[in-house]
């Protein structure tokens, strides 16, 4: 069992930090709202401290999983960064969804005081998170890896490295690129069934079932026809990940066009009023237009 710190107790960090105390870790949690790391503690036994780098002292693994590059630049630099806390030979492992950049950023600053880092976005949303049947897609060196993963396995179904630091998250890109073309074909297909006079849960259960079928398709088709849209991972989240997928495909020189015209229709979704929506609430845009 190893000592740890986890920083950031949003709707994955939270649970995800009480698998690992559950295991029988030593955990120690941050969170910029101090209320909720008390909430934590006392729901799952484990302590808490005001600054990263307090929660990160004497820590054999610390875990992160904030909102973006600047969050997560807050929480690992400076003189409370987690950075300043963590010794020699201990590994910073970043669920965060960020760049591949600010991923190369931290591991080489951690590197000038013997710290490993592993970017290892996860994917699963929120239930998977609860459940601890994430999928981790991770970046770092091999020996780093290593000894992250069996911590990592706590609170997942699989993790795979993909290359050095950086791959994890040019590989949670490839994630999000695919659910944004999956979501607008599934709007697409409900809509479609829709004023056909189809009963849209009936197609999309029979869909699910060949050639056609997602775990989307099996997740949110009921969901998206009873206009429920309040599973977790918001519309303005899914912007951000697909600018930092779009920003990072301009600078190798590839093109994304169903990708790019999809954050638009995000965009749109956004201009409803539903930036807090899931990302299920693309069909919302149809019927929107539709009607006027």
């Amino acid at each position: 069992m190893a000592k740890l710190a986890f920083l950031g107790l949003g709707v994955m960090g939270y649970p995800m930090a009480g698998h690992l105390q559950k295991a029988g870790h030593s955990v120690t949690v941050y969170n910029r709202t101090t209320e909720k790391a008390e909430r934590w503690a006392g729901e799952y036994g484990g302590s808490f401290a005001p600054t990263p780098a307090e929660a990160a002292e004497g820590a054999d693994f610390v875990m992160a999983c904030v909102g973006n590059d600047d969050d997560l630049r807050s929480v690992v630099l400076g003189d409370t960064g987690a950075f300043a806390g963590m010794g020699s030979g201990s590994v910073f492992v970043d669920h965060t969804t960020a760049s591949a950049q600010v991923a190369r950023e931290l591991a080489s600053a951690g590197a000038e005081a013997g710290i490993g880092f592993v970017d290892a976005p996860v994917s699963g949303g929120q239930a998977g998170a609860e459940n601890g049947q994430l999928a981790i897609m991770c970046g770092g060196s091999e020996a780093d890896y290593a000894r992250a993963q069996p911590v990592m396995d706590v609170y997942a179904k699989a993790t795979e490295r993909f290359g050095d630091v950086g791959a994890g998250q040019v590989t949670k890109m490839c994630n999000q690129i695919c659910i944004a073309g999956l979501v607008q074909g599934m709007s697409e297909a409900i809509n479609f069934a829709e004023k056909s006079g189809l009963d849209a849960k009936q197609m999309a259960n029979l869909v699910a079932k060949g050639a056609g079928g997602s775990w989307q398709l099996s997740n949110r088709a009921d969901t998206m026809v009873d206009n429920h849209f309040d599973h977790g991972f918001a519309v303005d989240w899914m912007r951000k990940d697909l600018g930092i997928a779009l920003e990072a495909a301009r600078e190798a020189g590839v093109s994304l066009p169903v990708t790019a015209l999809v954050d638009q229709f995000y965009a749109d979704v956004q201009q409803m009023g539903g930036g807090r929506w899931d990302t299920s609430s693309l069909i919302q845009r149809l019927r929107h237009f539709q009607k006027g």
